[in-house]
């Protein structure tokens, strides 16, 4: 058997931003630490979180009044923001700065008399995030054949924007269609799907052509990991989307095989790790890690836990 290791794969830079967040604010403050929502899209990662005592809540009010409060990389509403401020809650904001792009974007074309068009999917929290800045103003679609049941008045300027973590095909057929119904529609200056995202998909599409069977290591959940399965699904490989090595299944393998494994944006090195290793044992499995692109991106950490890191400092 052969393994072909993608890179890039796993963790981007929001994402690493996000967890090096709760981390340091666990350090500094202690477990008792809240996160509106899960902090990113992996059961690992909000597991080992968990253990520690962090608490994961839906709803601003399970927060009790005055408590640490995390938004998670996928961005809140403007309405989750004041609940949290009516509760006197000390919030530390680690959504995804490109999600943050997207929000700004939405309330740009709203304060501009746009409609706007929202390509993403139903119930995903960041969608639910960039609807809230501008819930009047402010469209979803999911597929090509929502397009043509929008109607808007005459005359009405239009825009479109995206989810972050969208498979750039699926978000390129719909914006196809928004054209074409709609010619004069606007864009974003810069696409707003996620360099991450699109380095994993192109990885996956460019090494699919030299494997047999395609390894995602990511949560159910995870918008952008389950975009990796599907795009090798589409390429007529057996694809499978676990969160670990337990989910491994021996009958999706035969020795003489060549296994590509990635890993979605919010996946950890070390579930990756665990599964190459079964692969050796199981099957003496050599392995080549493969890289398509270079990734050198990275984000500070939000300006609220900066300033408590040099307060601390001072103290």
């Amino acid at each position: 058997m052969r393994i072909l290791l993608a890179n890039p794969r796993g963790f981007c830079a929001g994402v690493n931003m996000a967890i090096e967040c709760l981390d340091e604010v666990i350090r500094m403050c202690g477990p008792k630490v809240f996160v509106y929502h899960e902090i990113v899209h992996n059961k690992y990662v909000v597991d080992r979180f968990t253990e520690q005592g962090v608490t994961f809540v839906d709803a601003i009010d399970e927060v009790p009044h005055g408590a640490i409060l995390l938004y998670s990389a996928h961005g809140v509403s403007p309405e989750i923001r004041q609940q949290a401020r009516e509760r006197h809650l000390r919030t530390i904001d680690a959504t995804c700065p490109l999600v943050t792009k997207v929000h700004l974007e939405a309330i740009r074309y709203a304060e501009g008399g746009y409609h706007i068009v929202l390509i993403g999917h139903e119930g995903h929290d960041e969608v639910i995030g960039t609807m809230g800045e501008a819930p009047e103003s402010i469209t979803l679609v999911e597929t090509p054949e929502e397009v043509a049941n929008l109607s808007f008045p005459a005359g009405a300027k239009i825009a479109y924007l995206t989810q972050t973590t969208l498979s750039v095909d699926e978000a390129g057929r719909v914006i196809a269609a928004l054209k074409q119904y709609f010619p004069t529609i606007e864009s974003p200056p810069k696409e707003d799907i996620c360099y991450a995202t699109t380095n994993r998909q192109e990885a996956v599409t460019i090494l699919a052509s030299r494997s047999d069977v395609l390894l995602v290591l990511g949560s159910q959940n995870s918008s952008n990991s389950r975009r990796l399965m599907e795009i090798g699904q589409s390429l007529g490989k057996p694809s499978y989307l676990i969160d670990g090595v337990h989910e491994l299944q021996r009958e999706w393998f035969l020795p003489e095989q060549t296994v590509l494994i990635t890993a979605g944006a919010s996946a950890p090195e070390v579930v990756v790790q665990d599964v190459i290793r079964y692969l050796q044992t199981e099957f003496a499995a050599e392995m080549e890690e493969v890289t398509t692109r270079e990734e050198h991106v990275s984000f500070p950490l939000p300006k609220e836990l900066r300033q408590m890191q040099k307060l601390a400092v001072v103290q």
